[in-house]
């Protein structure tokens, strides 16, 4: 069975989806099951989930139906009511990707402002647990089936200096999504992280409050993942067979080994060994993914 037949009919359900992440993954799915597809797509800009749908209508047509709206997730009234008021035919979420998530700023305890605190820790962590909680009733009450894609990050594994309240709330969802993932070992629901390391979105543009070329500067001399490839990783994990479930993925560039800004990069001779003779830098593989099976507890 392919890709597309495993995901007919399916209503999948994005947060963050108006750049970055959230937008690629939700272009993937659409690009992976062109023919029976429905997308959910929340975000706090709706003008820009407007701008999706409208170009994923003009590229896949009637095959993928689109329903943006716009969402805080940190409000969780706000989220049982717009779950609530989801037309008929979307009410069936089968794929909840939790991917709504922020930085905010460089600074150092005690200097972090208290209002990047709490927008940090409102999204990252009140944010996926207001939308797991919303969307579990559904699953269960299909008889325990459906996935739950949350996006994390290498920052919840290693925490690095000037990024303390990001690193403990993706700390956080690391240690939730496991926890869920026991709780939920008697259903067939799939719980699944997904760790991606530097990816060039507009995460640092929101962690500099839009100064352009201090986010650049944090990419300069590197080449990041792109949005593009952490989607291909979640529609992956969402498209295998019901039995198997991706429970964790770690995704790096190829320089890189820690998080930023402790980024440790591989020494040019060192590049420069792990090409043969002819190969160029685009032969080199560009990401690293390391899959961790479902353990049975």
């Amino acid at each position: 069975m392919n890709i597309a037949s495993r995901l007919a009919n399916k209503t999948i359900l994005i947060t963050g989806a108006s750049s970055g992440i959230g937008r690629a993954t939700a272009l993937e799915f659409a690009r992976a099951s062109p023919q029976a597809l429905r997308l959910v797509l929340a975000a706090r800009r709706i003008d820009s989930l407007h701008a999706l749908a409208k170009e994923i209508r003009q590229e896949f047509g009637a095959g993928v139906r689109v329903h943006p709206a716009q969402l805080d997730v940190s409000d969780a009234s706000a989220v049982r009511g717009f779950v609530a008021s989801l037309p008929e035919e979307m009410r069936d979420i089968h794929v909840l990707v939790n991917n709504a998530g922020l930085v905010k700023g460089v600074a150092k305890s005690p200097d972090i402002k208290e209002e990047d605190i709490n927008i940090v820790l409102s999204t990252n962590i009140n944010g996926l647990i207001n939308m797991t909680q919303a969307i579990l009733p559904i699953y269960l009450a299909r008889g325990g089936h459906g996935d739950i894609i949350n996006i994390g990050s290498i920052a919840g594994r290693d925490a690095y200096p000037g990024g303390s309240v990001y690193c403990a709330s993706k700390a956080a969802v690391r240690s939730y999504t496991e926890s869920l993932r026991k709780e939920l070992i008697s259903t067939r629901i799939r719980v699944i992280e997904v760790d991606p390391g530097q990816v060039e979105t507009e995460f640092s543009l929101v962690r500099f409050d839009g100064d352009k070329a201090k986010a650049d500067a944090v990419y300069a001399g590197c080449e990041p993942l792109t949005p593009e490839d952490v989607a291909e990783t979640i529609v992956f994990a969402a498209s295998r067979r019901e039995n198997v479930v991706i429970a964790e993925s770690l995704l790096f560039p190829n320089h890189q080994v820690r998080p930023p800004p402790a980024c440790q990069w591989k020494p040019n001779w060192l590049m420069a060994q792990s090409r043969a003779p002819g190969l160029g830098p685009t032969r080199t593989p560009k990401y690293i993914i390391l899959p961790l099976l479902r353990q049975t507890w």
